[in-house]
């Protein structure tokens, strides 16, 4: 194992226990990620989140789907940021639909030693319902709403929503 490798794995067992120590309180489990773990106890440099839209009014066109997101972890994390992509399939403006990749400057560009791979899903939350249009993997599911097409983008969504998300 390199130092670099060593570093890594020392701050994701902390982030484990983190993990472990928020889902026991009440109420520590965070809006938008209902899972989060290595895939298997000898693998900690890959793991697998289950997230969902983040927002509790019941608006959201992703209300009540649980989307799979592989994490896989570099030796350098946390200096460099982990790479992320849906499993499960997602239409969004900033998801790419056949490879599942993440459009987020969170995951790129802004990254920061201070974020966790549980900040992360937070932020791949928050992003199911705060698209950006301007930055698209989608470009269709983009132009419904650079043309103010809220009801065809809603619709949309939900429909894959009801035809890719996860279940129990």
């Amino acid at each position: 194992m390199t130092e670099g490798s060593n570093t890594a794995a020392k701050r994701l067992l902390k982030e484990i226990n983190e993990i472990h120590k928020a889902a026991a309180r009440p109420g520590g489990v965070d809006s938008g990620v209902l899972h989060l773990s290595p895939i298997a106890e000898d693998s900690l440099f890959s793991w697998v989140a289950v997230i969902t839209s983040s927002e509790t009014s019941g608006d959201s066109p992703y209300k009540g789907g649980r989307f799979k997101v592989a994490i896989e972890i570099p030796e350098d994390y946390p200096v460099r940021p982990p790479t992320m992509k849906f499993i499960s399939k997602v239409c969004h403006p900033n998801v790419h639909w056949k490879t599942g990749e993440i459009c987020l400057d969170l995951l790129k560009s802004a990254w920061s030693p201070a974020w966790t791979l549980k900040t992360a899903c937070v932020a791949i939350s928050l992003l199911l319902d705060a698209p950006e249009p301007d930055s698209p993997l989608n470009c269709d599911a983009a132009n419904l709403l650079r043309c103010n097409d809220r009801r065809g983008y809603d619709s949309l969504i939900k429909m894959y929503t009801s035809l890719y998300s996860e279940t129990d």
